[in-house]
């Protein structure tokens, strides 16, 4: 199954996607694309889209990602609604439980120390 996604290019900060058609199944970092349909660059704001060969793909069965869909919208180049893009939350460490806090909370009682000797020399 085709899809049309953004496939990252650029470097380490200065993020540059392109706009591809490419194999669902495919890498979208190493996976060769059908056809390149544009760029857009995030930090200038410059955007380039083929909105004919768009077009031609998504009636061919390319299935747009969330983040395309919303951004042909905005270009006008299809109509709809937008579709609301959740980003990742990071996973929180599982926090005990109150009776499990509770003797953890505490803190331990540290042993007596010895009194140590010197050495006696001959």
């Amino acid at each position: 199954m085709l899809t049309i996604r953004l496939t990252r290019k650029g470097k380490k900060n200065q993020p540059f996607f392109k706009v591809v058609v490419i194999d669902k199944k495919r890498s979208a970092k190493g996976g060769r694309a059908v056809e390149v349909l544009g760029y857009v660059d995030p930090l200038t704001k410059r955007k380039s889209l083929k909105k004919e060969r768009i077009l031609h793909w998504i009636k061919n069965g390319a299935q747009p990602s969330a983040t395309i869909h919303n951004l042909l919208i905005n270009e006008k180049i299809i109509e709809g609604k937008k579709i609301h893009v959740a980003k990742a939350k990071k996973s929180k460490e599982v926090q005990p439980t109150s009776a499990a806090s509770a003797p953890a909370a505490q803190p331990a009682e540290k042993p007596a120390e010895k009194a140590v000797e010197p050495p006696i020399l001959p």
